[in-house]
């Protein structure tokens, strides 16, 4: 089982928080609009098979608020100076909810350095009559209720006594995701008519009781994203990797193994 290391990156005057743990292929795990909950049992498992790095974005948890920062467009350039900086390559991208859009965001510029992509209840684009939740408006502790079907997650989350430090970090990330995803909510208009340009295995993995990103989304993205595969964890809200660490870490390497060797 390896170790996560802590520590601050430099990436062109912005410091970021870096997580880091295990041996093998590069694996980059971009977190959604919540942030990183810490070295979760998922990363971990994660961490004996790949090189998995899990940053902080800029702007949230405990990386840097650069003032050039206002769109998702500029926190993809962001990362491919991150891989261009620190000689990444070969890097199986993985991204939840708004970093599974940042994943996409970052595979249309450029899939030079990324051997694989894989995309967590992804948000990003928009099927008409199938909005994704208003999570500006949702009340924040029946957000998230609606993020789990297992409701003993819940229960443990808004049960804990937060430091005055984790609450300064949700305050951060619910400010950043406001400024990355207010208006329109939480998708490009243009980002469909760039999916071809996405050349790598792509994998789409979905809770299949997702309330956040309706599942109808997984279809739409196998559809778009030419040779990609869906693969739905039964029992699962929007965030699969965390509620079933196993199916989903069993996912994810599995396609990896068979489509991206």
């Amino acid at each position: 089982m390896a170790d996560c290391t802590e520590s601050k990156i430099n990436i062109r005057g912005c410091e970021v928080l870096m997580r880091r743990g295990g041996n093998g292929e590069t694996a980059l795990f971009l977190h959604g609009a919540s942030g990183v909950a810490g070295w979760i049992p998922a990363f971990q498992a994660l961490s004996d098979t790949y090189d998995l790095m899990v940053p902080d974005h800029p702007t949230y948890g405990r990386s840097d608020e650069p003032e050039w920062l206002d769109s998702m467009d500029d926190l993809a350039m962001f990362y491919l100076d991150l891989m261009d900086e620190l000689d990444l390559d070969g890097v199986h991208l993985i991204g939840n909810s708004l970093g599974g859009w940042l994943a996409m965001e970052i595979a249309i510029r450029s899939c030079t350095r990324i051997k694989s992509l894989t995309l967590v209840g992804a948000a990003g684009i928009r099927i008409k009559g199938k909005p994704i939740a208003d999570i500006f408006m949702m009340d924040p502790d029946d957000l998230v209720r609606e993020i789990f079907v297992d409701q003993t997650f819940a229960d443990n989350i808004l049960g804990m006594e937060l430091t005055e430090e984790q609450t300064d970090i949700q305050i951060r990330n619910r400010v950043a995701t406001a400024r990355l995803g207010w208006q329109p909510r939480l998708f490009n208009p243009n980002l469909r008519k760039w999916l071809h340009r996405i050349t790598v295995p792509t994998h789409v993995i979905w809770g299949d009781s997702d309330k956040i990103v309706d599942p109808v989304y997984a279809a739409e993205f196998g559809n778009v994203i030419a040779g990609s595969e869906v693969t739905m964890i039964e029992q699962a809200g929007h965030l699969p990797h965390v509620e079933k660490a196993g199916p989903f870490v069993d996912a994810v390497n599995g396609f990896i193994q068979t489509k991206a060797a």
